[in-house]
Order: structure tokens, then sequence, then C-alpha cells
């Protein structure tokens, strides 16, 4: 089993910047790609940005140039820094695991204010 935990999220600003984590623990040596995907309100979750463990990254292109995904193997640790924020980043955003299944957090708000 691996568990995943978010945090960082909260209510900013369009312009503004937050920093997500998502803490990982137990099997997470079979995990081969990571994750973030968002649910805005009405609308189905969508992937944000990926990183393998190769270290390739992938970013959604509503994203790309504004968000960056990471991650710090020392402290099982991914992250989503996410700059020039617009209201249209407005939702829940989770993080995913895949190994020999798919994994998911609870989930961070993320509210953008015009």
């Amino acid at each position: 089993q691996v568990q995943l935990v978010e945090s960082g999220g909260g209510l900013v600003q369009a312009g503004g910047s937050l920093r997500l984590s998502c803490a990982a623990s137990g099997s997470i040596f079979s995990i081969n790609t990571w994750g973030w995907y968002r649910q805005a309100p009405g609308k189905q979750r969508e992937l944000v940005a990926g990183i393998t463990s190769r270290g390739t990254t992938d970013y959604a292109d509503s994203v790309k140039g504004r968000f960056t995904i990471s991650r710090d193997y020392a402290k099982n640790t991914m992250y989503l820094q996410m700059n020039s924020l617009k209201p249209e980043d407005t939702g829940v955003y989770y993080c995913r695991a895949l190994g020999y299944r798919i994994f998911w957090g609870q989930g961070t708000q993320v509210t953008v204010s015009s």
C-alpha cells in the first residue's frame, strides 16, 4: 500500500503563488509515475503535471510555464510550485501515484480569487 497526504492549498489572489506538497509513505518503491490532478466544480478530474521515476515531466497546456512539478526523494515528497495563478486554476488538487495500481491522496483545496 501507498499513502499520500497533500498539503499547501489555500486561498490566494490571482497572480499569486502556492506550493503544494504530497508526502508519500508505504511501498513507494513500487511507484513509477507520480502526478498532480485537479478537479474544478462540475468538471472532471484532469491531469495538471506528471513526473516519472526517471524525472521526465509533463504538463497540461494550461499550466505550462507557470507550474513546476518536482520530487525530493530523500523526503519522499512531491511538490507542485504554482505561480501566476488564475481563477481558472481553482479546484481540489490531488496527488496520484501509479505502480501496480493507482493511489490517490485526499486532495487539497486551491481557490484563486480574481
